[in-house]
């Protein structure tokens, strides 16, 4: 597999302060990589020497296949970001503070059209971004953070108090830019709802530490539904259970059974069944995927 970013132990200390404590981040080619935490947990520090614009106290960072200490400039030239608050020039238009920027790069011309009509700003372009509401400046900043016709976008955050609307025209964006134009994207992002729907692979940190990195399909594996049965004389039907072999657990006389199929719940009934138990309630509980990020991260807090 083709990794577009890939860090090994990378670490960064602030004094005594383990900021962020031996990553190993692998972002493949063409995904949506949400990289999910809490706040404070180490998210925008991670960012910043991805973008090489703090030095990592140890480790290494690998952009394209190549080395960021090393190629740092040709590296950047590849990558466009969103870093906190875009800043702008208020008295000027969307297409003039599109020029600036223009200007540092060395783009061509007409691809501030391009940029405009790909965050769809274009009837907007001669409009002075003073008027602009708080999701059109972020659209703005995507437009100039495309300017430089990227292979990478690095987002912190992107969404942070956007109004429901405007969330879902960044999400919407931004699946169109992996989708059309093939960028790979890192989004970052204390919100996993907001992850959720849009990103294809996910990393949690939590407290500077990586304790989850996968699909997004693989996460929601971790919210599966859980089983509970009721039965009679339910300890000795536990240690029934676990002597043939079924992972199952015991708390306040519930057993409970994961990640299985209804074909294994129906051996499992079957088997306490035949051995003279009496099963009281079959009941399923579902826990939401925002449960078990809550679930991850208060569990990493004891790392």
């Amino acid at each position: 597999m083709e990794y577009i970013v890939e860090t090994n132990r990378l670490t960064k200390r602030f004094g005594k302060e383990l900021a962020v404590n031996g990553l190993d981040i692998k972002i493949p080619k063409g995904e949506i990589y949400g990289f999910l935490g809490p706040n404070g947990a180490g998210k925008t520090t991670t960012i910043r020497m991805l973008l090489g614009l703090m030095h990592p106290t140890s480790g290494t960072v690998k952009v394209f296949g190549k080395d960021l200490a090393k190629e740092r400039i040709e590296i950047l030239k590849q990558i466009g970001s969103l870093v906190e608050n875009p800043s702008y020039y208020p008295h000027l238009t969307a297409y003039e503070n599109l020029e600036t920027i223009r200007k540092i790069y060395g783009a061509p011309m007409e691809r501030i059209n391009d940029v405009l009509t790909i965050v769809g700003l274009s009837d907007v372009a001669k409009k002075k971004v003073k008027g602009f509401s708080l999701g059109m400046k972020q659209r703005l900043g995507i437009a100039a953070s495309l300017l430089n016709n990227p292979q990478l976008l690095i987002l912190d955050e992107p969404t942070n108090g956007l109004d429901p609307s405007g969330i879902i025209e960044i999400r919407n964006l931004l699946k169109q830019l992996a989708a059309e134009y093939g960028i790979t994207i890192l989004i970052s992002s204390h919100l996993l709802s907001e992850i959720d729907q849009i990103a294809t692979s996910v990393g949690v940190i939590s407290k500077g530490n990586l304790i989850f990195q996968d699909s997004i399909e693989s996460m929601r594996l971790y919210s599966m539904r859980k089983i509970l049965l009721k039965v009679n004389n339910s300890e000795r039907a536990w240690h029934l259970l676990i002597s043939r072999g079924v992972k199952a657990d015991y708390e306040k006389e519930i057993i409970s059974l994961s990640n299985m199929s209804d074909d294994d719940i129906a051996e499992v009934v079957r088997l306490l069944v035949e051995n003279g138990y009496s099963i009281y309630r079959v009941e399923e509980e579902k826990r939401s995927l925002e449960d078990t990020f809550l679930q991850m991260t208060s569990e990493a807090s004891g790392i």
